[in-house]
């Protein structure tokens, strides 16, 4: 597989261009199902935290980052090939679920899976409001879920930016957070409220002043 080859040779140069410090790596499952939702302050943040995770990590990649095209489109792709991103359509309800779905069977075989409950990258440093995808994934698949703070990933590649620069990163992995079916029947107020305990436990981890409101902020960088 050429993502298994490719890992090795992004994992030593990442380490020399953004001198990670990584607290928390043994929350992190070894085997078996594994969620870990991040927050999302650059888009190089579902590059390092599979490249410094102590397990393989997939992510979600937008399906036009994997097409042909000149030099900038080639690193992309050979950057998300070597951490197991997986490609997905985008735009609208049906689409989004479609990517749980996929996330979903990830889990299913075992998997470990990365996911940004924000949605977009946040312009501001604030931790937003998360999305309830990642409560549902946790309920339905019964998974742990491990909260991630990226600090530092901001500056690397500030939003705009077309290609990262050498700097400073710290990566925290919280404690496994387990949710199981509602009691009272109602999945929805359910995967609120587990979405709502993720995004405090990551907010605890990064430090962050949350924000009330969803980040509405799409595309750019």
């Amino acid at each position: 597989m050429l993502a298994a080859a490719l890992r090795p040779m992004l994992l030593p140069i990442s380490r020399i261009a953004f001198r990670p410090e990584v607290h928390g790596a043994a929350n992190v499952p070894r085997t078996g199902p594994v969620i870990l939702a991040a927050n999302h302050l650059s888009f190089v943040d579902s590059f390092l935290i599979p490249l410094l995770t102590p397990r393989r990590v997939s992510f979600l990649a937008k399906a036009e980052y994997f097409r042909a095209g000149g030099p900038k489109q080639w690193v992309t792709r050979t950057f998300i090939t070597g951490i197991d991103a997986i490609p997905v359509p985008r735009g609208g309800y049906r689409a989004a679920q479609e990517s749980l779905e996929v996330a979903l069977r990830v889990l299913e075989a075992g998997g470990a899976f990365g996911i940004h409950p924000e949605g977009s990258r946040s312009r501001d440093g604030r931790l937003y409001r998360g999305r309830t995808g990642v409560g549902w994934l946790a309920i339905a698949s019964g998974a742990p879920v491990v909260p991630v703070a990226l600090l530092g990933t901001d500056r690397i590649q500030p939003v705009g930016a077309s290609f990262p620069k050498p700097g400073k990163v710290t990566v925290r992995f919280g404690e496994p957070m387990r949710f199981g079916p509602p009691p009272d029947g109602r999945p929805g107020p359910a995967r609120r409220a587990a979405t709502d305990e993720i995004m405090a436990a990551i907010a605890k981890l990064s430090g962050q002043e949350v924000a009330a409101e969803y980040n509405e902020l799409s595309g750019g960088r």
